[in-house]
């Protein structure tokens, strides 16, 4: 893909965003309306499908003790004021299905809204923040290559008008990540039921079986704006048959999309986020990494190649916790050095979905299979508004 091509998958997204801006504006506006605020129920919903993102609603009324379709109603009333959503992915533990990276991004003053909404228009940027700090933006990219990443990170970032510099982290393992994270609203007996009706993850895929087919890449596009999307409903809109649409679905949720339920984060308890630059000694990497994942605050952990080869997203409470959970992280891991940190002004995108100033799910860019060709327009932003 040459330097015309991308200029011209991102003017296309471009179009496709500032299209959608009006009417996507006049559903966030209606969403805050609402005045949706979350009671216990709510809460409990999202934690069962944080367990279970396509748990069904008979399960989920059964654990809480509500009528099924009381449990489907607070969903929706949460889905459709933006306040959460479920979304697939393709498995990011697993290099043969997709390579990632972590994008450090400068840019020139003044200009960081409009960059953001050109990167957030493509559907190989998964998550984006505007930080304070040593960057200005931090994005994850996924690729279907190492080869593709380096120009993913040259023609996206480095041809994109604003961008002065960007610093690439490839990702060489997860030890967790955003899918892992519970509110803990249920108690242990409820989680364990929800638990247990998860269906078994299979071991990955190996690599001369790991290719997608048309309807593989369709199902992701479909699941990633709407992981909950009935099988019937996928069906129809695959012109497949429900046997089939079942099948691929099972397969594909045990061995190569992760599944997702995400919360806005000012509704979680948790409304600031944090991301920190560390490094310890190669031969602690795993077991550090291991200890990060059980710390609560931690959102994702990524094993990186670069400057430094840990890049921890974290959520916190108060802006005073950016430096008490360092010291925290200092006392438990003394071998881990945090050479950088930046907190993060704004999300601007979430795993695909575009989000608002309140952290409000306002659109979605499509997530394509990493190993299918790229569109002349960059992404189809659904009802989009940065």
């Amino acid at each position: 893909m040459g330097v015309q091509d991308c200029a011209a998958e991102q003017a296309a997204a471009a179009t496709a965003a500032t299209t959608a801006a009006t009417k996507a504006a006049a559903g966030a506006a209606a969403a805050a309306d609402t005045g949706v605020e979350l009671d216990e129920l709510d809460r409990a919903v999202v934690h069962a499908l944080q367990i279970h993102p396509r748990a069904p609603w008979t399960l989920v009324g059964e654990v809480l003790g509500v009528n099924p379709v009381t449990a489907a109603r607070r969903w929706h009333r949460l889905e459709e004021a933006g306040l959460a959503w479920v979304t697939a992915y393709p498995r990011l533990s697993n290099s043969r299905i997709v390579v990632s990276g972590v994008v450090e991004v400068d840019i020139e003053p003044g200009v960081a809204e409009d960059v953001a909404r050109t990167l957030a228009a493509d559907p190989a940027v998964a998550n984006l923040k505007l930080t304070a700090g040593g960057r200005d933006l931090v994005a994850s990219v996924q690729a279907r290559s190492l080869d593709e990443l380096a120009r993913v990170t040259t023609l996206l970032f480095q041809r994109t008008p604003g961008v002065r510099a960007t610093r690439t982290h490839v990702s060489t393992g997860v030890s967790t990540e955003g899918s892992r994270w519970r509110l803990r609203s249920l108690d242990d007996s409820q989680s364990a039921r929800i638990q247990a009706a998860v269906p078994p993850t299979g071991r990955p895929v190996p690599a001369a079986v790991a290719r997608w087919d048309a309807l593989d890449a369709r199902l992701l596009e479909l699941l990633s704006v709407d992981g909950r999307m009935s099988l019937r409903d996928l069906a129809l809109a695959t012109d497949t048959s429900l046997t089939t649409v079942r099948r691929r679905v099972q397969s594909l949720v045990a061995s190569r999309l992760s599944l997702r339920c995400d919360l806005a984060r000012p509704l979680s308890g948790w409304p600031l986020s944090a991301v920190y630059f560390a490094s310890v000694p190669g031969q602690h990497v795993e077991e550090t990494s291991r200890v990060l994942a059980g710390v609560r605050e931690v959102r994702s952990c990524a094993i990186t190649a670069g400057p430094h080869n840990l890049v921890i997203d974290v959520w916190l409470r108060d802006l005073r916790d950016v430096h008490a959970f360092e010291a925290h992280l200092s006392r438990r891991l003394p071998r881990l050095t945090v050479a950088d940190r930046s907190v993060v002004l704004r999300t601007i995108k979430h795993m695909g979905h575009l989000l608002d100033h309140d952290g409000r799910c306002v659109g979605v860019v499509p997530l394509r299979h990493p190993q299918g060709p790229r569109s002349a327009a960059a992404g189809s932003v659904v009802g989009s508004a940065l």
